[in-house]
């Protein structure tokens, strides 16, 4: 039986809203058939996006919000104060259990104040944490916490591998997925007083299969599949990572560019075989630089709440925002909730 999901999509979050949050939400409906969507923000200017496109109408409904949290708001404030903005009525609806999910480009702030605050944590979930798939050389890996929780707790980090190894396990389809927290060596008496507290507590998680620290640089090759760590060193690592990627892509296409053009002239491209060695390079070049675009792995969710929340970068492109709604169909299919409310009872039941 197919999993129907309904998610509420931000219309005035990120920097291209509404455009891209309008354009992500079509192409979703128009790749999967099993999501409807229901567009959160001011509906004369969600109106104008969709006359654009066509899509079956009986899948996308409006509901009007006239206020918007900026980016330079404090979160709670604008969360408590702004209860008209798309932000605030789109967790509502969540939180009714009126829509499955919901997905923003907007203020992270206040996605992680008003997630806790309006959808609640699953009870026993001490916080809840932004976990992004990044790339590695050995398929995607979770990042976890990336930006919700700076002063985190050991008991929270344990939570963190527990939740994040049951997403990669689920939805990503990872078999007893490497657990590592981030430490400055691998020896088990290096790093800061969290991670030397938090180390043993990981050891003795039996249904996490822990294989000791990783460092930074081991990350991009692949070492381990949930990255466990506070949300400070969490989002020092995922910005160097997106500002280094774009980089290398950047310079790799410019390279391969001026590579072709001088073949070109030099009237290599002149022969057969020349022209198939061009056409056989280009497809997996294009394959190899997609496996490490960070949009094609979809937004970050905030695990651990009552309902589905999902972050999409600020600037996302329409392609990253429909990646995050079918993102979403796995994540209810596979009942990430259900699963981690196991999990945290048991984790109860044994400390009793």
């Amino acid at each position: 039986m197919e999993t129907k999901i309904k998610i509420v999509v931000d219309a005035m979050g990120g920097d291209y809203a509404p455009e891209v949050p309008v354009q992500g939400a079509v192409e979703a409906l128009q790749e999967n058939t099993n999501i409807s969507i229901v567009l959160v923000g001011r509906t004369d200017a969600i109106k104008e996006q969709l006359a654009k496109y066509t899509y079956d109408k009986e899948r996308i409904e409006i509901v009007h919000a006239e206020e918007v949290i900026g980016f330079d708001e404090p979160p709670v404030m604008a969360v408590r104060k702004k209860k008209d903005s798309s932000i605030v009525v789109g967790m509502k609806l969540v939180k009714k259990g009126e829509a499955d999910a919901f997905v923003s480009a907007g203020s992270t702030g206040a996605i992680l104040v008003g997630g806790q605050m309006i959808v609640g944590r699953i009870k026993g979930i001490e916080r809840a944490p932004l976990a992004p798939l990044i790339p590695t050389a050995k398929g995607p890996a979770l990042l976890i916490d990336c930006g919700a929780n700076v002063d985190a707790r050991s008991s929270h980090l344990v939570q963190f591998a527990r939740m994040g190894s049951i997403y990669m396990e689920n939805v990503v389809g990872i078999k007893n997925p490497r657990v590592a927290i981030v430490n400055i060596g691998a020896e088990e008496e290096k790093g800061n007083a969290l991670v030397k507290e938090t180390f043993p507590l990981l050891k003795e998680e039996k249904e996490l299969n822990f294989i000791g620290s990783v460092e930074a640089r081991e990350i991009p090759h692949g070492q381990a599949d949930v990255i466990v760590c506070e949300a400070f060193a969490g989002n020092i690592i995922l910005k160097l990572f997106e500002g280094v990627g774009s980089v290398l892509i950047s310079e790799i296409k410019k390279g391969v560019g001026a590579v072709l053009i001088s073949k070109v002239k030099e009237g290599l491209m002149s022969t057969l075989r020349s022209k198939i060695g061009a056409l056989l390079i280009k497809p997996a070049l294009k394959t190899t630089l997609k496996s490490f675009d960070a949009s094609e792995y979809g937004g970050a969710p905030l695990l651990g709440l009552n309902g589905l929340v999902v972050k999409t970068h600020g600037s996302s492109k329409a392609k990253e925002v429909s990646n995050t709604l079918i993102q979403c169909v796995t994540f209810k299919k596979q009942k990430i909730n259900e699963k981690i409310k196991e999990s945290i009872q048991s984790e109860q039941k044994s400390a009793e």
